[in-house]
């Protein structure tokens, strides 16, 4: 891996936190993603599943980590099955974690290797009652016409132990992942840290006449050269008209003078993601109205922020933002104040012009864990991200930080990247 270790207390107290929500006598399991196929003998690059990564630190393929807290052996109340690196492996992929790398790794003392799973696994069923296995529960998931590993694994498993109650992993990694640890806000500040050397390049690169995909292009070189894995997500580079396609991804398209640049991207550190999204003119100097429009885009993020505190309520804290964004977007001309005051309040008209929300988790996934009707916490991390998208003007921008709730006042991962306007003109034309 590119990311320096992580400290693997941070694996011991995650499965601390996550065996206090078991029931009695339970085994829980956990899967590596699989190697998807491309075609021929291609593969995509290997992610590995957040969920076993969160518990255990492991980052590779064909890994299993079995939790039996109330097993009447404690050495295996924690066990790790890994893959065992034979000659063949060792000259085409390289080597795999050995039983004390994983160890060192994870912090579990008792490592298998995956051939061993059967028969420990056969031994520990025999004396639980329930089974907690893994779904993707996520509300952004779609359906899939694929089966991952632990779809086969929930199969199989029901065939051979048919009398076993069965019970939900993903309620419990939705409650304990929203919480991040200490070590995994370093994590995402890292993050951070490297998606703003990033930023600051294309401000330096950035000139009439450059092509979309050029500045995608110089974004990764400092990715890459910084320990990065690559994007979080796929980028969007957007300039003129495109920015108001909300997910365009194209990036083909080359930068004229006069437009305006959205650009949505962020690095992933040790599988940790940071999302930044910012608006630059692609001349060096924002027209007045590119100038109106950002600072009142500027203003609602920075309103917006300060409604993070412990105990908020998300969809308050939505239809809050939503009340800023009304005053602007009057402000801007593009709202009336009479029409606002008979509008329908469940179809309100500042959707026309903001039509996503305010904020998502963001960690170990860049749409984290966590649900939208459990109150604040300190220790969790959104992005905030106000837009206003102006499709007759071809004018669209967004401008987004991840910002981690605490008992005080928010605390901004990426307070250091520029956002003010002569900040960017500034930098712009050094």
């Amino acid at each position: 891996m590119k990311y320096h270790p992580i400290n693997n207390q941070l694996f011991i107290a995650n499965r601390a936190k996550f065996v206090k929500h078991l029931a009695p006598n339970s085994i829980s399991i956990f899967n590596s993603s699989d190697i998807y196929p491309t075609s021929a003998d291609g593969t995509m690059p290997f992610k590995q599943h957040s969920d076993i990564f969160y518990m255990s630190g492991v980052d590779q393929e064909e890994s299993i980590l079995m939790i039996f807290p109330d097993a009447p052996n404690e050495k295996m109340r924690e066990v790790l099955f890994v893959r065992e690196t034979n000659e063949h492996i060792a000259i085409w992929e390289g080597a795999k974690l050995d039983k004390r790398q994983a160890t060192e790794v994870s912090g579990i003392k008792t490592v298998f290797w995956l051939t061993d799973f059967d028969r420990v696994f056969r031994s520990a069923m025999a004396i639980a009652e329930n089974v907690y296995l893994n779904t993707n529960e996520h509300f952004r998931f779609g359906t899939a016409n694929f089966q991952t590993r632990d779809d086969r694994f929930r199969e199989e498993t029901r065939q051979l132990y048919p009398l076993h109650t069965y019970k939900r992993v993903a309620p419990i990694m939705h409650i304990i992942r929203a919480v991040k640890h200490e070590i995994e806000i370093a994590q995402l500040q890292t993050a951070c840290d490297i998606t703003d050397r990033a930023f600051r390049r294309v401000l330096e690169f950035v000139k009439p006449g450059v092509w979309e995909f050029e500045i995608e292009a110089e974004i990764l070189h400092e990715f890459i050269r910084s320990r990065s894995n690559g994007f979080a997500y796929e980028p969007i580079i957007a300039s003129g008209a495109s920015a108001c396609v909300l997910h365009y991804i194209e990036n083909n398209k080359q930068c004229k003078d006069g437009d305006l640049m959205l650009m949505d991207f962020g690095a992933e550190y040790a599988n940790y993601n940071a999302d930044l999204t910012r608006d630059i003119p692609v001349s060096g100097m924002f027209s007045d109205r590119q100038k109106a429009v950002y600072n009142a885009t500027l203003r609602v993020q920075k309103e917006s922020i300060k409604l993070l505190r412990p105990g908020a309520d998300l969809l308050d804290y939505q239809a809050e933002v939503g009340k800023i964004m009304e005053g602007e977007l009057i402000g801007l001309g593009l709202l009336d104040k009479h029409d606002v005051a008979k509008q329908d309040a469940s179809n309100p008209l500042y959707k026309q012009y903001f039509m996503h929300n305010n904020s998502h988790h963001i960690g170990l996934n860049v749409h984290d864990y966590g649900s939208n009707y459990h109150k604040l916490e300190a220790g969790m991390v959104f992005t905030v991200e106000p837009g206003i998208y102006i499709q007759k003007e071809g004018l669209g921008i967004r401008i987004e930080n991840d910002v981690v709730v605490t008992e005080n006042e928010p605390f901004d991962l990426m307070r250091n990247i520029p956002i003010e306007v002569e900040e960017i003109e500034d930098l712009m034309n050094q």
